[in-house]
């Protein structure tokens, strides 16, 4: 295993999946703000699950994520 290729890929991956998770999240909620389904003051759960099969990984995040 070539650990800089490695660290390199595996640092590229994380920041796509947060740049874009971000994103999702921030439209997401602004839709709900605009068509009126939420007030913007509110706290939510997320989860978000991890799979990588080749090596038989799959494991899930827990956390909250609040507007105020």
């Amino acid at each position: 295993m070539d650990e800089e290729s490695f660290n390199l890929s595996m640092r590229k991956f994380l920041k796509t999946v947060g740049v874009g998770s971000q994103n999702a999240i921030e439209k997401a909620v602004e839709k709900a703000i605009a068509e009126g389904r939420i007030s913007g003051t509110e706290s939510f759960p997320a989860k978000v699950t991890l799979e990588i099969e080749g090596v038989k990984l799959n494991i899930a995040f827990d956390g909250e994520i609040r507007l105020q």
